[in-house]
């Protein structure tokens, strides 16, 4: 049977989510805890990469397992067993063939800055100097919405098989001291998020003008994009599937 699990993680520690030969992962870690609960190897499989550093506060993975009978006491014994930077929040039946990345429906990031210096979050935001101008990054952003090909903004060498990406929102909102970017598309490329907020200070910073972005977008030119804002102020937040795969009562998160 197939389970979806709901789980955060800090990735400061961690070189991304994905396995890696001679370096500490989220997808390791998870898939020891796991295989030592259910005594036997189990592979997990994520929504999608996140880079070395990036965090996430919802992300979703599945696993193959004989019924759970009771997926409480499964949580539990897995947050006893991980370390205090992966949380598991909830683990679900999904139909046979539901998968935690081709299924995804919609995945979203935020991205955090903060104008003044704080010990507390250095590991988990962009402290910058310096006024923005976020009126400017708004009407840049708003651009995003109109194009598909991403490829200004997709990391060299990726391998992708296709740049094309649906953005269906994309904004900066003021939170006292912490300037907050969320943006939602159906997929993103790799470093993609990260490129699209580093460009997108550098019009807040007067750099280049909203239409100038837009031309950056259009260029399809990796050479064009500003420098990718650091990994620490990214965290995935959300990862939307349609309802038809979940097999219990407890609902997901509609679309917005």
């Amino acid at each position: 049977m197939r389970y979806f699990m709901n789980l955060s993680y800090k990735g400061t520690n961690y070189h991304g989510w994905q396995i890696q030969r001679n370096a500490p992962s989220v997808q390791a870690e998870l898939e020891r805890a796991l295989s030592t609960v259910l005594r036997l190897p189990t592979p997990v499989t994520g929504a999608g990469r996140t880079d070395t550093g990036v965090h996430a506060r919802d992300y979703t993975a599945h696993f193959d397992a004989a019924p759970v009978a009771e997926a409480e006491a499964l949580r539990y014994q897995l947050n006893a067993m991980l370390p205090d930077d992966i949380a598991v929040h909830r683990i679900r039946r999904v139909r046979d063939d539901a998968h935690a990345r081709f299924d995804a429906a919609e995945r979203e990031y935020t991205y955090y800055m903060r104008s003044e210096k704080d010990p507390f979050s250095r590991e988990t935001s962009w402290q910058y100097r310096g006024a923005l101008d976020t009126a400017a990054m708004n009407e840049a952003a708003a651009h995003l919405l109109a194009f598909d090909d991403f490829t200004t903004f997709a990391k060299l060498n990726s391998a992708n098989k296709t740049n094309i990406c649906k953005v269906t929102y994309a904004r900066w909102r003021q939170e006292g001291t912490e300037l907050i970017f969320t943006i939602r598309a159906n997929r993103f490329l790799r470093n993609m998020v990260r490129a699209i907020t580093g460009t997108l200070v550098g019009v807040g910073r007067g750099k280049m003008t909203p239409d100038e972005f837009r031309s950056i977008i259009a260029a399809r030119d990796l050479s064009r994009a500003g420098s990718s804002a650091p990994a620490q102020g990214l965290f995935l937040t959300a990862v939307r599937y349609p309802e038809e795969i979940f097999l219990d009562s407890d609902t997901p998160s509609h679309l917005p």
